[in-house]
């Protein structure tokens, strides 16, 4: 099916997927996450995220959740580095409901006294919790590694002290400063007759004021490659290596997602999969991942593995690493990577929470949403030239970076 494409006078774009199922989703994505943060906001994106369901001008905190939960539907939200979204998802009927409400949190967000104090204690117990999971921990540290000194590497929750710093008025001016109606998107996925989704919207939308100044980002520029051990009382050792990547735009970032597909995806069957666990049993957990950002990008490799096997694990990982730069993939091995993506990539679309946040997320960053077979039919053009290449680039000796938990 199509999609249902429009925008409000106030410059917030709409795209609405019609599906046909009882259960839809709706979802608002702005173009603001930490690295919009100055100095002393650190951890600011994160706490509206937390703190922009405790009440409106309108409604209370247990009037905001019990709003759609009372129907059997779900509010969530997420933040990150360059990204805020709130999201619902509920039965067809309560389409009028959720918009409704949606807007209300949006653009009559109260930020009561008494709740932000109470959010400060909860999202320091969620940032101690977060420091005693090393697997967790060790991916923000490598961004703090890579992009020394830029707002990209800094933590998305934050410090105690930052946090425990945040008033009211903090809130508004970091509002004010980034969240822009030019850089909203409203998404939705769900069975709803076109012309009442469009009323709803305006009806609840278009009020919103409008927010179009300029934001700039400071660029990140001068990547050097760095490695770092730090002892911590863990029981396994964990390490993570990688590189700074290729931007949102880039004409290589297909080519780089199917590559760290080949090479540490969520099959089985992945290359470091197979070397370290399969054959040599020293991991239980390895991949890959590649997060493209506005200007930049970072390609990771981890595994937790016990402390007389860790130089094993990157042995072999960097064994790995010469293969797929030393050889091009042969034509039946780049066929099956592709099929491969292919594959899952059908699979994740029929979750469809996920769906609504692609479809958002795609349309925020290039205006644009690729149907599945447009997207299916760029992976097939991949060419082992353009892996090879991306082979090169990112599993450069020279380029790597390593950060080890002892």
């Amino acid at each position: 099916m199509g999609y249902q494409i429009f925008t409000l006078n106030n410059g917030i774009r709409v795209i609405h997927q019609p599906i046909d199922s009882p259960v839809s989703y709706f979802g608002i994505i702005i173009n603001t996450g930490s690295r919009d943060e100055e100095a002393q906001e650190q951890g600011m994106a994160h706490f509206i995220e937390h703190t922009i369901f405790k009440g409106t001008t309108n409604r209370k905190s247990f009037q905001i959740i019990n709003r759609i939960e009372d129907v059997g539907g779900e509010l969530n939200a997420y933040t990150t580095k360059e990204e805020t979204a709130i999201y619902a998802t509920f039965l067809n009927e309560f389409y009028p409901r959720t918009i409704e409400l949606m807007s209300d949190i949006m653009a009559n967000a109260s930020f009561p006294d008494r709740e932000l104090d109470l959010e400060k204690d909860v999202i320091i117990e969620e940032i101690n919790s977060y420091n005693d999971s090393p697997s967790e921990l060790i991916f923000d540290e490598f961004e703090e590694l890579i992009y020394d000194g830029h707002p990209i590497a800094r933590n998305i929750l934050g410090t105690p002290e930052t946090v425990k710093s945040f008033q009211k008025n903090h809130i508004k001016k970091f509002m004010d400063r980034n969240y822009l109606t030019t850089e909203m998107v409203i998404c939705s996925v769900g069975k709803i007759e076109p012309i009442h989704f469009k009323k709803l919207i305006h009806q609840h939308f278009e009020n919103l004021p409008e927010n179009s100044q300029t934001r700039e980002r400071t660029k990140f520029e001068g990547f050097a490659p760095q490695s770092k051990e730090i002892v911590k009382d863990t029981f396994q050792s964990h390490c993570i290596v990688g590189t700074e990547s290729y931007n949102l735009k880039n004409n290589l970032r297909l080519p780089m997602v199917l590559l760290c597909n080949i090479l540490g995806g969520s099959s089985m069957n992945s290359r470091l999969n197979m070397s370290l666990r399969e054959r040599n049993g020293i991991v239980y957990n390895v991949e890959a991942s590649y997060t493209p950002y506005t200007d930049t990008g970072i390609f990771t490799v981890y595994f937790g593995t016990e402390r007389t096997n860790l130089y094993k694990a990157l042995h072999l990982v960097e064994h790995e690493f010469d293969l797929l730069r030393d050889k091009k993939l042969g034509p039946q091995q780049l066929s099956k990577a592709k099929k491969q993506l292919v594959g899952q990539l059908a699979i994740a679309n029929e979750n469809r929470e996920e769906l609504m946040l692609t479809i958002g997320r795609s349309f925020l960053y290039f205006n644009k949403v690729d149907t599945l077979p447009v997207v299916f039919e760029k992976i097939e053009k991949i060419t082992a030239e353009e892996l090879f290449t991306v082979a090169n680039e990112m599993l450069d000796k020279e380029r790597l970076s390593k950060l080890i938990f002892l």
